[in-house]
């Protein structure tokens, strides 16, 4: 018999959420497997519950919630040696990595996935001693992610962050930071208001942010948006709908494997909608770094 673990953050996504991984468990166990759960309490519980279950015998684990859930999951992998397959029953706001990997939200769909055990192994990013599932950055609104209470976010679902979003605009600006970038394609220095250190393509609930990011080229994909000013900036944020920002004068995109960043002020890390530390640091592609169900 199959054994599941399921880590369930319970505040992300709420009832509809707990409504899901129940369904999930009935189905799981009218079938003949094993199911655990484990639920979150703070931040790490994902990660050190992964680890945990890494060392025991799991055949796959469920990870439930939103792209923090799934990036502590996917940390907690990359530091074992039992690399369990995981299946991401996304709950959160965006969920941008499930999106990119078109994985099926309604439970029956969800279950004949599990059932046919089809896995990937997709690269990972790393940054210093974190890892990231989807996405790193720095700069211009990157922040907003995790200044978003849980409570906006369960109410005003996505629209809480372009709430915060528009309230940062407007009480500090835009500004941009001296940045430093160093790799074998790319090596400058200059004002920059937003960088993107991207594993796929779909970010912040846009789905062609970095267009030709595949999470298994063993390749990481870099946006910078150099500084701008508000009619330039306005121009580069809607032709992100169609993929074509990447072709503004103000906008380089490259892939690599490797690249150092450094600022000459404090520029905050966000890691898939955390916070993730500040600069310097070294961002590296983790080939094949995680195995996940499809």
């Amino acid at each position: 018999m199959k054994k599941v673990k399921l880590i369930v953050n319970p505040s992300s996504g709420r009832e509809m959420a707990e409504n899901r991984v129940d369904a999930l468990c009935k189905k799981l166990l009218d079938n003949g497997y094993i199911v655990g759960k484990f639920f979150t309490k703070e931040k790490n519980d994902a990660y050190y519950e992964t680890i945990k279950t890494c060392l025991e015998d799991w055949d796959i684990i469920v990870a439930c919630g939103g792209d923090g859930t799934v990036n502590e999951v996917a940390k907690g992998i990359a530091n074992s040696s039992n690399k369990v397959p995981v299946a991401i029953l996304s709950s959160g706001t965006v969920n941008d990595f499930a999106t990119y990997m078109n994985i099926p939200t309604k439970i029956n769909d969800f279950f004949e996935m599990i059932k046919r055990e089809k896995v990937v192994e997709i690269d990972l990013g790393r940054i210093n001693d974190e890892y990231f599932v989807n996405v790193a950055a720095g700069g211009l609104l990157t922040h907003v992610g995790y200044q978003v209470q849980p409570e906006a976010k369960a109410l005003l679902g996505r629209s809480a962050y372009y709430f915060e979003g528009v309230k940062e605009l407007l009480t500090q600006g835009i500004e941009p930071a001296y940045m430093s970038f160093e790799s074998e394609e790319y090596t400058t220095e200059e004002d920059v208001l937003l960088f993107l250190i991207s594993n796929s393509s779909s970010i912040g609930g846009f789905k062609k942010i970095a267009p030709s990011a595949d999470v298994l080229d063993g390749l990481l994909d870099v946006i910078i948006i150099r500084d701008s000013n508000v009619a330039e900036l306005a121009n580069i944020f809607f032709n992100i709908l169609r993929g074509d920002h990447i072709n503004h004068p103000n906008v380089a995109y490259f892939k690599t494997r490797s690249i150092t960043i450094k600022a000459n002020k404090d520029v905050t890390i966000d890691i898939d909608g955390e916070y993730g530390g500040k600069l310097p640091a070294i961002f590296q592609v983790v080939p094949k770094g995680m195995k996940i169900l499809i």
